[in-house]
């Protein structure tokens, strides 16, 4: 008897609290149900038989309204109701989300004598990502190991870990906290963190991109993002530099950073 439904996002997420009101023929309310936080929507009360109107609504949501038909055992089965989010793309499901070094990249990009750039990246580091209910109180933690950088030469390779710049001997790790976002546009937020590196931190803010969430050829859910910041070497107590001319310096002293990371649904394998 009664009222039963679910509602879920395109990517196929639980709606959570979504609210489920049927209307009779003059529009009058006769029943309304709140999902669970399985998206779930469950009303034991007996409707007469006939033709009602489901209107399901939720916050961030397109509403979405369709007949639902009471049967004469008073019961009506709305079945799986989709809704679109307003504004933009589905959001990652809340809970927690791993890293995939696999298939993510680390990379910075930094000017070399003025005129071209020099790009370079890292190949060892973890992250793992907290989606919350409410998403500006998201948090992000990845650690980078700084012996992994890899501009392709050696030589610059191995200057880049000495004591010039990221003294890889004494300061092994470079890690980054985000803790909290800000909304810029549909699908794109400012996280808000703080950045350690080479025995410094500074407050860093990424420009966040969120690309979408769909399944992977393994059974697991899968979200991805882009994101870039612009780093000031001497905020870090990086200053070597070296005048190859008159105002011109072999290595610029901006870096920008360009992180491109897909992240698995779950807590990260041992």
């Amino acid at each position: 008897m009664g009222l039963r439904a679910q509602v879920r996002t395109r990517d196929g997420w639980a709606v959570r609290h979504a609210v489920v009101t049927l209307t009779d023929g003059a529009g009058s309310q006769v029943l309304r149900a709140e999902a669970d936080p399985d998206g779930a929507v469950r009303a034991d009360t007996t409707l007469p038989p006939g033709p009602y109107t489901a209107i399901v609504t939720a916050v961030g949501h397109a509403p979405h309204a369709s007949t639902a038909l009471v049967t004469a055992s008073g019961r009506a089965d709305v079945g799986t109701v989709v809704l679109d989010r307003v504004g933009g793309a589905e959001l990652p499901t809340p809970g927690i989300w791993s890293l995939d070094p696999a298939h993510s990249s680390v990379g910075a990009v930094a000017r070399h004598l003025g005129i071209s750039s020099v790009h370079g990246r890292f190949t060892d580091f973890a992250g793992r990502i907290e989606v919350a209910e409410d998403v500006s109180r998201s948090r992000v933690d990845a650690v980078i190991e700084a012996v992994s950088i890899d501009t392709g030469n050696g030589l610059r390779d191995k200057h880049l870990r000495s004591p010039d710049f990221l003294d890889v001997e004494r300061f092994p790790r470079i890690t980054y906290r985000g803790h909290g976002l800000t909304a810029a546009g549909p699908d794109r937020w400012t996280v808000h963190g703080s950045l350690s590196m080479r025995g410094v931190e500074r407050d860093v803010d990424l420009s966040l991109t969120y690309l979408g969430t769909g399944g992977d050829p393994w059974g697991g859910v899968r979200a991805a993002f882009r994101a870039t910041a612009e780093l000031h070497r001497e905020d870090f107590a990086m200053t070597y530099n070296q005048v190859v001319r008159a105002g011109v310096t072999a290595i610029g002293t901006t870096l920008k950073v360009e992180l491109d990371v897909q992240a698995v649904r779950g807590e990260p394998l041992p």
